[in-house]
């Protein structure tokens, strides 16, 4: 891991912070909340610069394709416009933040914050060409996030210390950092992020 800075082509994604994917919620990943400072954090940091700040959030209809009942792998979870599906009121995103949701309709799952949204659009009309990615989970949301940002040809930084994995599996989430990496995200310590930054106005 080495030390960035942010420059004016940087933005953050944050991704599904949701209260059903915090301890106690629907779908609750365990340390979950322990990321929120740690994102907080980095928030500040972009905010500071100036810089775009953006937050995906599942946005499932009630019966969502994901959902057990239907047939999917998971229990109802982040359905539209219920509290589970709101930001967790500890998050500090500020008000300009970019708000995208995702799988939003009843047959269609999505895992990537690019996944059927205009992420990378927005991203681009910002001449944005450096995200970091933080958030839940891991093995999940957050792994294909960043797979896609890749795709997408942005370069892609990694926080390992701002998000937690499900681990359906022992493992999954050091196994999905891993595989990130391999596809080409630089991991960075949360201290390092920033370093000597340069500024934007």
């Amino acid at each position: 891991m080495s030390a960035i800075h942010l420059d004016k082509d940087d933005a953050l994604l944050v991704i599904d912070m949701q209260v059903d994917f915090l301890p106690g919620g629907a779908l609750g990943v365990a340390a979950g909340h322990e990321v929120i400072a740690p994102i907080n954090h980095l928030i500040e940091l972009y905010r500071e610069q100036g810089l775009p700040i953006f937050a995906s959030r599942d946005w499932h209809p009630t019966n969502h394709c994901s959902f057990a009942e239907q047939g999917g792998p998971w229990p109802p979870h982040c359905v539209a416009n219920t509290p589970g599906a709101e930001f967790s009121a500890e998050l500090a995103l500020p008000d300009d933040a970019v708000i995208i949701s995702k799988a939003d309709t009843a047959g269609v799952d999505a895992y990537s914050a690019f996944n059927g949204t205009t992420l990378a659009a927005r991203l681009r009309a910002r001449s944005v060409n450096r995200v970091t990615v933080c958030g839940l989970a891991t093995d999940y949301c957050v792994l294909n996030t960043v797979t896609d940002a890749l795709e997408e040809g942005f370069t892609t930084i990694i926080v390992p210390e701002a998000m937690r994995a499900v681990d359906v599996q022992e493992g999954d989430g050091r196994r999905a950092l891993d595989r990130m990496v391999a596809r080409g995200a630089v991991p960075v310590r949360l201290g390092e992020v920033g370093m000597t930054a340069l500024s934007v106005a």
